[in-house]
């Protein structure tokens, strides 16, 4: 458990790494057309590429302070544009007036896995391992304050 803390960071780069490389690989090789509610995603998930690559790099714990709302927010925007998808009667309520419905599935594996699905995937263990990352930072904080007692 001690190197998956010391290493959370990493991990969770590496998350954020290859869920935008799909993102792209679906966007560019494949040609599916992002939705609206696509681009949110991609919002909050690119951005962390570069966010965790150089706290990973720097050894940075305070990328917390940033990540972990990015990472939230970007996991509540799949969770409604799963349930859009899902939800019959959803679809009305989406934002995707124009081009591609937010409702369309290009990936639907077992009548569930989605991009979305794939995407909230993404942003919750991005979520689970800056969490791990910050009892890493409260614990040497503990140990520190136990030696100058």
């Amino acid at each position: 458990m001690n190197v998956i803390r010391r290493y959370a960071i990493y991990f969770a780069w590496i998350v954020s790494l290859v869920a935008t490389s799909g993102s792209l690989y679906m966007s560019e090789i494949l040609l599916w057309e992002p939705c609206r509610l696509c681009w949110y995603q991609r919002i909050f998930m690119y951005p962390l590429v570069l966010i965790l690559g150089i706290a990973a790099y720097r050894n940075d714990r305070s990328v917390l302070r940033y990540g972990l709302p990015m990472a939230i927010i970007g996991g509540s925007i799949s969770i409604y544009h799963y349930m859009v998808q899902k939800v019959p009667g959803m679809a009305e309520a989406a934002p995707c007036r124009v081009g591609i419905p937010c409702d369309s599935d290009y990936l639907d594996l077992y009548g569930w896995i989605t991009i979305p699905l794939l995407a909230l995937v993404a942003f919750i263990l991005i979520t689970v391992m800056l969490w791990t990352a910050r009892t890493e930072v409260e614990e040497a904080v503990e140990e520190e304050a136990s030696f100058g007692a």
